[in-house]
């Protein structure tokens, strides 16, 4: 059946020439071929707008009517249940029900179309995108990256911030964790036992990758200095074998895949469904991962979902299990790194430095004075200088052991009996979850 284009899309066609878009890209971003964006731009240069009305109306069904009405129905009835749910998702729901098996299925341009016709549609801002230029694309699991999205409010669960995970190579969705921030108010923050929970779910998935990009939070990075001390998260990666990149200060395109993957799980999952508790909330953001990787078609990737493109991105090869982990747990790797670091501390007035949160003694005759710390792998010791390189004090790393750097993993896997007391709390819910994916 022959389409038409709307009046909207004619006045889009005229103002977009007029400002200097060229047909092709017109063509390409409304999905018409370049003569009709030829013609209704003649028309409009010759006639005005005026010109750009016409006669002839869009048959009284309207888009989708050569097709079932089954089909119709049951797209309304999907963009009901899910408000964030487009035309290109649409189109791949279609694709996978059984129902409309070997039917010939509305194109997602079509589907689009529909949904404008309903009232469905939303007014997007026009954008142009920068110059593309050529960059390596780089192997699956090379890189991920995480970031937790602002909390929103979800009925009968609460405060929640999404902690979203993505491989930057194959594109992955590799994991949309919940984390609890309060019931009626923000009772607390995500944490470092947070972010461990979400990365071990993912590495008992995925495998572990060879690098990890975060932001700047505290949790990843020490923020109160200006030469920071890795933080305990950062330790736990190191010893675990895998780098810790940070973007760049206010450049939120450095972690453009993730930043984008909030939107898109908000709108696959919680956009118009309710959710009985959090326990709900998570099964439907780990059910939904598959079709996003499976089905879901990426524009980044030729229209293809992730998996398809790069199905060797199944598993990283670096196999990971809660009960592996303090095996794989490597400290001299850490005692490595810091050994390449300096650290610049002014001593307090009790005659101490902190360094990652632990106090370590230099002597009550340096107060305040600015001093050295450096790190010695081969003893495990500190060393503290003066202005003038003059030993000032020794003192034995602190806090950074197996045991600390696992946290909430490492009773879990020691007792022989683990009980928890009712009503449970956030963290012990936490601790549940580890349970489960170490069972």
């Amino acid at each position: 059946m022959a389409m038409m284009t709307a009046l909207a899309e004619r006045i889009d066609i005229l103002e977009s020439s007029e400002a200097g878009e060229t047909v092709c890209s017109i063509s390409h971003r409304l999905g018409w071929c370049e003569s009709t964006i030829r013609k209704w731009r003649s028309q409009g240069r010759t006639c005005g707008r005026t010109g750009l009305v016409s006669k002839m109306g869009r048959p009284p069904k309207g888009a989708l009517s050569s097709f079932p009405e089954e089909m119709s129905a049951t797209l309304m009835r999907w963009r009901g249940k899910h408000p964030g749910w487009g035309p290109v998702t649409l189109h791949a729901e279609l694709e996978q029900q059984p129902a409309f098996s070997g039917q010939d299925l509305p194109s997602p341009a079509s589907i689009g179309r529909f949904l404008k016709e309903q009232g469905l549609t939303q007014r997007y801002e026009r954008h142009q995108q920068l110059p593309k230029e050529d960059k390596p694309i780089g192997l699956p699991h090379e890189v991920w990256e995480m970031d937790a999205q602002g909390y929103q409010v979800i009925p009968d669960v609460g405060r929640v911030s999404l902690i979203n995970l993505n491989d930057r190579g194959s594109h992955l969705r590799l994991l949309s964790y919940p984390c609890w921030l309060g019931d009626r108010r923000v009772e607390r923050h995500a944490n470092t036992g947070d972010y461990q929970t979400a990365l071990r779910l993912a590495f008992v998935d995925w495998g572990l990758p060879q690098a990890l990009q975060v932001d700047h939070e505290s949790v990843f990075y020490d923020n109160k200095t200006k030469s920071p001390f890795p933080t305990r998260l950062h330790m736990w990666l190191i010893a675990l074998g895998i780098t810790l990149h940070f973007g760049r200060h206010g450049r939120a395109t450095d972690q453009g895949m993730t930043e984008r993957s909030h939107q898109l799980w908000d709108g696959q999952v919680v956009q118009g469904v309710t959710f009985s508790n959090w326990q709900a909330l998570y099964d439907a953001l780990y059910q939904r991962r598959d079709f996003l990787n499976s089905s879901l078609p990426c524009a980044s990737l030729e229209n293809r979902p992730p998996l398809a493109a790069f199905p060797q991105a199944q598993h990283s090869g670096r196999p990971f299990r809660i009960e592996w982990e303090e095996n794989m747990l490597d400290l001299q790797r850490i005692d490595a790194y810091l050994e390449r670091g300096r650290w610049f501390r002014l001593v307090g007035s009790n005659g101490t430095v902190s360094l990652g949160g632990t106090s370590y003694y230099v002597g009550h005759k340096w107060n305040r004075q600015q001093v050295e710390v450096r790190f010695d792998a081969a003893t495990r010791h500190f060393h503290c200088f003066d202005a003038s390189e003059q030993l000032l004090n020794t003192f034995p790393l602190e806090g950074v052991s197996i045991e600390s750097l696992m946290g909430d993993v490492f009773p879990l896997l020691h007792f022989p009996v683990y009980q928890l007391a009712l009503p449970f709390s956030w963290e012990e819910q936490r601790v549940i979850r580890l349970f489960e994916i170490a069972s």
